[in-house]
């Protein structure tokens, strides 16, 4: 499949969830996900008219922001160590993955320097793994309720990752309950400004995260390929 294809396929797939979902392909934004892909793969992502890129390591981000950065919006999608925020500060425009006051704080104290806003996702481990990064979803209210006192980050909505199954069906519960958890959040005014976004869904489920209100997916393997596609 070309790169065209695989796009015009995705949107396909966008479109009928959300026709399913009763809601409008508009509400739904595609991150595509480029780590595993070259410098050159990326710019073909980018010459698409897709602009939203994820990546979750800066040692393999940087070549391709160093090339690329100022077409691209870049979003942070890995786990990120408070000694790392350095790297992504006045690149990446989105963190998916704030789970703890220790990094909040150190990305408050650059962004601040930077005078700049970062736009940061809640990571929640709605299914509960051991081996899954976020918090528990009953601490979210409280951690949430701490990140008002940061005005350099903007929480605009929450990220969960689905346990990996070849089933997709099985992500279902776990999608839902983050967007329940967000409305819970909102309905309790946890902060001034509403939590409207959820970062959920990648290439295996993300029709079903779109039908229980994903508002952004973070696409690899099905919309960007593999290097030798």
């Amino acid at each position: 499949m070309t790169l065209e294809q695989r796009i015009a396929h995705v949107n396909k797939v966008v479109s009928e969830a959300c026709e399913r979902a009763g809601r409008s392909p508009e509400e739904v934004n595609i991150v595509a996900v480029t780590k595993y892909v070259s410098v050159d793969k990326t710019k073909q992502v980018l010459d698409s008219g897709i602009v939203h890129l994820g990546e979750n390591r800066w040692q393999s981000a940087k070549p391709k922001w160093e090339a690329l950065g100022s077409r691209g919006i870049w979003h942070f999608i890995g786990q990120l160590q408070s000694n790392k925020v350095k790297d992504v500060i006045g690149k990446f425009a989105y963190i998916h993955s704030l789970d703890r006051l220790s990094l909040a704080k150190e990305l408050e104290r650059q962004a601040s320097a930077a005078d700049i806003t970062l736009k940061a996702f809640v990571q929640v481990n709605v299914s509960g793994e051991d081996t899954k990064a976020g918090l528990p979803p009953e601490k979210v209210f409280d951690f949430i309720r701490q990140l008002g006192e940061f005005p350099h980050i903007e929480v605009i909505g929450l990220m969960t990752m689905a346990p990996f199954d070849s089933d997709a069906e099985s992500a279902r519960p776990v999608f839902r309950g983050l967007r329940e958890l967000r409305d819970e959040l909102n309905a309790k005014n946890v902060q001034a400004k509403p939590i409207e976004h959820l970062s959920m869904g990648m290439s295996g489920d993300f029709e079903v995260a779109i039908e229980e209100g994903a508002t952004w997916v973070r696409l690899g393997s099905i919309l960007v390929g593999k290097e030798e596609d």
